[in-house]
């Protein structure tokens, strides 16, 4: 069989469905244009949005916009050329570096370019094939892909329950002995966010278990920087273990608007880092307007509350009022507002009909998740509440979801039948150009 001939006709389980609904540009990869922002068209027609995760809504805030533009034009988006190692260091990456790291309570923190591929090479440069990694059974998938390159050099690996401490105490005791055994050590790896279920990680469990285990600690907290803790550094922070965590990554991909992670530990582990991470090594540096842009976003989190309080009304508003009409949002703790839906008699095509309606009908634009990323028999809506909504958005959103959940209930949608009556609700005029 020639290799493209088995790729041509099967877009696997995620692209699967969209295939079989046309939902390309749709479902997946749909094209949302206009100012990012709580509104903004889609196919054509204003819609209020609740896919970005745009948390302190700082994507279009003046200053930082303000600070990207100045940046562009005074560095262009070639400056520094060069890997970091070689030639494109700068005094400017160093000092984004440093703040991030004081931010976050380590002594020292490394720019990465991408999130993804940061957090891999991270995990593959720490550990070798003597040492064991016991990993959180809802890991994302850019820690999966992490240990999958640790299972490349032939190194050991157990997951645990999802945040079930007693199933992490049980693998901590099958990678001791298996650790001891090889000459190796352990690495713990789970979130403080995680980025599904918005459920909180149980680090300070784990970090507990220190006292009986010997183990280093990676969290990725991309979805928590920045919005959870009292300052914003993030759920080690929120529950008081944030020095029991060796490695703190996180994205500028959420709370910050923008390209680029980093990863902050002591001193030490920081520079093995920087001479070790293929993805950085060989890779040329974070272009100077996202170090400039970073700077001005990490001041604005840092120096002011308002954004993050603004963020977590309105995400009191919307989860108070889903769970109170009977809407099953799991146990999130954080912004991440899933939206459960079981059994849906129609299946795909009924959760189509269903999204349809709540696109075309009500003005209403949120992310559809299904199978494989939650269980099969489930079907989540994705709502990411910002500091730029506000409570008229929740309270429309809110009704949205009453009319489609009578919708469900009468077997509106069973058939992929997508009602064509006058819309239900209506983004006015006058909200579509706030």
């Amino acid at each position: 069989m020639d290799l493209f001939e088995k790729l041509r006709t099967n877009l696997g389980p995620i692209g699967s469905p969209s295939r079989e609904f046309n939902g390309h540009h749709y479902f997946a990869f749909p094209k949302l244009e206009g100012e990012l922002g709580p509104r903004m068209r889609f196919r054509g027609k204003d819609v209020l949005n609740w896919s970005l995760n745009n948390y302190l809504g700082l994507a279009n805030h003046p200053e930082v916009r303000k600070a990207d533009a100045e940046a562009a034009a005074n560095w262009g988006l070639a400056y520094p050329m060069g890997a970091r190692m070689m030639s494109g260091n700068s005094d400017l990456h160093e000092q984004f570096e440093k703040e991030l790291a004081q931010f976050v309570g380590k002594e020292d923190s490394f720019l990465l370019n991408y999130g993804y591929q940061g957090v891999m090479s991270a995990i593959e440069a720490v550990v070798d094939h003597r040492d064991v990694i016991v990993y959180d059974a809802e890991c994302h998938a850019c820690l999966i892909d992490g240990i999958r390159l640790h299972k490349a050099k032939m190194g050991e690996y157990y997951k645990f329950n999802h945040n079930d401490i007693a199933s992490l105490e049980k693998n901590l005791q099958r990678a001791t002995k298996k650790a001891e055994e090889k000459g190796g050590s352990i690495l713990v790896i789970t979130e403080g966010v995680f980025g599904m279920s918005g459920k909180v990680g149980s680090l300070d469990k784990i970090v507990a278990l220190k006292k009986s285990y010997n183990f280093r600690l990676l969290v990725d907290d991309a979805h928590g920087f920045g919005t959870m803790g009292p300052t914003g550094a993030g759920v080690g922070e929120m529950l008081g273990c944030q020095d029991g965590i060796d490695l703190y990554f996180s994205t500028f991909a959420k709370s910050m608007a923008a390209i680029g992670a980093f990863i902050a530990a002591d001193h030490d582990i920081i520079m093995y880092l920087k001479y070790n991470m293929r993805s950085q090594t060989y890779a040329k540096a974070l272009p100077m307007p996202y170090v400039v842009g970073g700077l001005k976003r990490l001041e604005l989190i840092r120096n002011s509350s308002e954004y993050r309080d603004k963020l977590w009304e309105n995400v009191r508003a919307l989860q108070t009022g889903l769970r109170e009409r009977g809407f099953d949002i799991g146990d999130t703790e954080s912004p991440v507002t899933p939206v459960f839906l079981h059994n849906l008699e129609g299946g795909v095509a009924e959760v189509a009909a269903m999204t349809k309606d709540l696109r075309e009908n009500m003005g209403v634009f949120c992310s559809i998740v299904v199978y494989p990323v939650v269980p099969k028999g489930t079907i989540m809506l994705r709502i990411i509440p910002t500091a730029s909504h506000s409570l008229d958005d929740v309270q429309f959103t809110l009704e949205a979801f009453s009319t489609v959940a009578q919708r469900i209930e009468a077997g509106v949608y069973r058939l992929n039948s997508v009602p064509t009556a006058p819309k239900t609700l209506e983004v006015s005029a006058e909200a579509a150009t706030e």
